[in-house]
């Protein structure tokens, strides 16, 4: 009989899939969509559920904000949230498409120029029609470039047709299908015939003759096995080095990166709002290292942030307060731990990075005429460079051992600072188009 919360058993499936891929994240959906549209047999295995996107913070709590699984801590106590669902966090990301860096990847021999144009003819990439831009990031947007920043709508992955103005979900999960996330193209790859088993965590690659033949992993408390003849590890820049060390791989997940950031507040007295997409528009201060946004958040998150930051003075101030994030690109640095946990402290430079922005916000929002101005504690978001392309992955995003490659924010060879999602659509799309030419 099967005990709830404990793994009992094994079961091995001899059935073969052409390709297992490992998490339904922007790189894991975007090569199991690919391949399933070449009629490949592929099976999708994801550690989270399915449950309907309701863009509420019962939904995102329960898939984004459980302790040890949505929910990680750094060392120094940085909350770290990552979705653990169909379509893996870019259901809750704020669908920001920044350009793929084109020439740092040729760098590493990846040349993605042909799916950065096939991305652009598939997915609505434009900024937010004007009235989708909601007054708090207006009222920002006309403070920074009054003071002579080029602060400029952002684009997005957007079906704007559907978006809503005043909808406070996009943090949540986009309840109307207006926001692109990678479930799409998970639904997309199941009616082409991919099969997807949710609840499915994986705890290993499964090794014979120096080759990854299949996958091991825990769906319902019961340890299974399932056999295929590539291996795709789309489990996120934690997930995916946690796999590859129980699999034999002992040096992956060191050195990494997990683009810091902090919101820096300050309430008005004439505006009352709070519902309104984040990111709008803002700035890449590449030259200083990190990004400025507007980042408009729900009630509860503005709770969360304030009380995290010991503001109880501002608990109740959400629908008049303008929030800009600072995001910085930090340092490599740091591990991820055997059981998928984060280990980095901030290095000092990086600590100057994020003290330059929060000066910059300072200026931005008292010239947009806010008081009690003040910032969050650090957070950090998309951890990557786990698995790197050029140290353990060739250009094509295979490992040192046959028949497994690795496609998700694990594989970016430098440090980061911007959203990914863009970058690993386009990876994806090119390791499917490498796999296919392989079952040649």
């Amino acid at each position: 009989m099967e005990k709830k919360g404990k793994t009992i058993g094994m079961e091995t499936q001899s059935r073969e899939f052409d390709v297992i891929v490992v998490g339904t994240g922007p790189g894991g959906a975007t090569t199991a969509r690919e391949l399933s549209r070449k009629n490949r047999k592929v099976l999708l295995l994801e550690w989270g559920g399915k449950s309907p996107i309701r863009g509420n913070l019962v939904s995102y709590a329960l898939q984004a904000g459980i302790p040890g699984k949505g929910l990680l801590f750094t060392s120094e106590l940085l909350g770290m949230v990552r979705g653990i669902a169909t379509g893996g966090g870019s259901v809750f990301y704020y669908g920001t498409a920044f350009d793929p860096p084109a020439e740092m990847f040729k760098r590493y021999g990846v040349d993605i120029s042909r799916e950065i144009e096939e991305i652009r003819d598939e997915l609505p990439i434009a900024p937010l029609a004007d009235h989708l831009v909601g007054p708090m990031s207006e009222r920002i947007m006309e403070s920074a470039q009054a003071l002579g920043y080029s602060w400029r709508k952002l684009p997005k992955f957007v079906y704007q047709e559907r978006c809503r103005p005043d909808c406070p979900r996009c943090n949540y999960g986009c309840p109307y299908g207006a926001k692109w996330s990678a479930r799409m193209y998970v639904d997309e790859a199941v009616s082409n015939g991919a099969e997807i088993r949710n609840h499915s965590k994986v705890t290993k690659v499964l090794v014979s003759g120096g080759k990854a033949v299949g996958v091991e992993y825990v769906r319902h408390g019961v340890r299974r096995r399932v056999h295929g003849e590539k291996v795709v590890l789309s489990a996120g820049g934690v997930g995916t080095p946690a796999i590859l060390r129980a699999s034999g791989f002992p040096g992956v997940g060191y050195d990494y990166f997990f683009d810091p950031l902090i919101a820096v507040m300050g309430v008005v007295d004439d505006i009352r709002g709070g519902k309104e997409f984040p990111m709008s528009a803002g700035v890449h201060m590449e030259d200083e290292g990190y990004l400025m946004t507007d980042m408009t958040i729900p009630a509860m998150l503005h709770v969360t942030l304030n009380a995290w930051a010991l503001r109880f003075d501002s608990l109740h101030t959400h629908a008049n307060t303008l929030q800009i994030m600072i995001k910085a690109k930090d340092s490599l640095g740091g591990r991820i731990t055997d059981s998928g946990g984060v280990r980095k402290k901030l290095a000092e430079t990086d600590k100057k990075k994020l003290a330059k922005g929060y000066e910059r916000a300072r200026e931005i929002l008292a010239r947009a005429g806010a008081r009690s101005i003040h910032k969050s504690r650090p957070i950090a978001a998309h951890p990557g460079g786990t698995v790197k392309i050029g140290e353990f992955l060739d250009a094509d995003l295979k490992t040192g051992l046959d028949n497994l490659y690795v496609c998700d924010c694990s594989v970016i060879p430098e440090a980061w600072g911007l959203p990914p999602t863009f970058s690993l659509i386009a990876l994806g799309k090119r390791l499917a188009r490498r796999l296919t030419e392989v079952h040649r």
